[in-house]
């Protein structure tokens, strides 16, 4: 039988690995009002490299893993760590080189939903 994790709890361990290795210009959008949505948040953050890009996915991984005994039920882009996507199903974090997420530019894209800046530039 699967645990179920409160999902506040989830976004706080996953901010928390973002933190660990210094992923900057966190974002929370909550995608609970959208209709359709696939998922209930969105948590995007970049780095600067793909190897903190890579960093921040496996510093996620460890956190979530660690203290909630979850793992991501899908996980995309590790191949060329420009744009991971790691889907723990409520909740989805799309960690992104900054080029890629200002050309995709999410938030924008989901302008409907609210959005959360988080403080934690380096």
């Amino acid at each position: 039988m699967t645990k179920t994790v409160n999902t506040d709890v989830l976004i706080n361990k996953i901010i928390e690995g973002i933190e660990e290795v210094k992923g900057q210009h966190t974002t929370i959008i909550d995608m609970r009002g959208i209709e359709n949505a696939v998922a209930k948040y969105f948590i995007i953050a970049d780095g600067t490299s793909n190897t903190q890009v890579n960093a921040i996915a496996d510093s996620i991984k460890k956190t979530v893993s660690k203290t909630l005994h979850q793992k991501p039920w899908h996980v995309e882009g590790e191949d060329n760590s420009e744009w991971i996507l790691m889907d723990y199903v409520d909740v989805v974090a799309h960690i992104m080189q900054k080029p890629v997420r200002e050309y995709y530019n999410l938030e924008e894209l989901w302008g409907d939903a609210k959005i959360m800046q988080l403080k934690n530039e380096q």
